[in-house]
């Protein structure tokens, strides 16, 4: 009976000593952070109580590391390859945007803004048939408020003050634009990362309106994100701010008919 108890006590001890072992070299494992002392830890505890915590760094540093190289390569190539070796991840859905938005930056130029068509849309003042001095159809002119020669002229109006000309001045439109992603997967993936992208660069987006262009080709829908009616210095320094942070961003041209 005694030499039972004995064995039983010496069991626990080893355990003991065991876990308290184990826990060390955790300790240890993290603060290297490495995918070799991981992988050194799992090897040593294949079944350890912080096994499955080590696998999934080990994955997880894996993923960073091939997500850096394919934003130094920063090509659809080198995304697509990212996913293909990833296709679950923290970077998954990135590396998705960045390679469906290579469609629309191969031909910048053909790209027309949503709305963008309004600006030539038959029946406004400037489109084709409709000349700026009007048609036929447009009403006789006023008669003539002039005065008779010897009456008093009327006094002349005050010029607007400096505040009330800003106040009046539109803010500064154009007929450039930017797409900041292309999903082939829903207008609802277009929706998200703006909504993504407002909250990352309140100041940059304050005030722009986007919109979800579709575009229909031989291998299904495209659903653009697109913010129009932008002069081309807002555009490109939208753009410039966006690539500084590795987000994508391809300036619209306007049209040439």
């Amino acid at each position: 009976m005694n030499k039972v108890v004995i064995g039983l006590c010496f069991a626990l001890l080893l355990g003991i000593a065991g876990c308290s072992r184990q826990q060390s070299d955790w300790e240890k494992t993290r603060a290297a952070n490495t995918t070799d002392s991981y992988e050194q830890f799992i090897k040593k505890y294949p079944s350890g109580e912080f096994t499955a915590q080590a696998q999934a760094r080990v994955k997880e540093l894996y993923e960073e590391s091939d997500w850096q190289k394919a934003r130094d390569a920063d090509t659809q190539e080198a995304y697509q390859t990212f996913l293909k070796q990833h296709p679950e991840g923290k970077w998954t859905e990135e590396a998705r945007i960045r390679v469906e938005n290579f469609t629309l930056a191969q031909a910048p130029s053909n790209a027309t803004p949503a709305g963008a068509e309004a600006a030539n849309t038959p029946g406004t003042a400037n489109s084709p048939g409709n000349p700026p001095g009007g048609n036929s159809n447009a009403p006789a002119p006023a008669p003539s408020t002039k005065p008779p020669a010897g009456a008093p002229a009327p006094a002349p109006k005050p010029a607007p003050t400096e505040s009330s000309a800003k106040a009046a001045k539109p803010a500064a439109t154009g007929s450039y634009g930017i797409q900041l992603g292309a999903f082939k997967s829903s207008a609802d993936a277009a929706n998200r990362r703006w909504t993504h992208l407002e909250k990352a660069y309140p100041k940059l987006l304050a005030g722009l309106s986007p919109t979800v262009a579709p575009k229909k080709s031989a291998s299904g829908t495209l659903y653009r994100l697109q913010v129009a009616a932008l002069t081309e210095k807002h555009a490109r320094a939208v753009c410039k701010s966006l690539k500084a942070e590795s987000q994508p961003c391809v300036l619209i041209h306007p049209t040439h008919h």
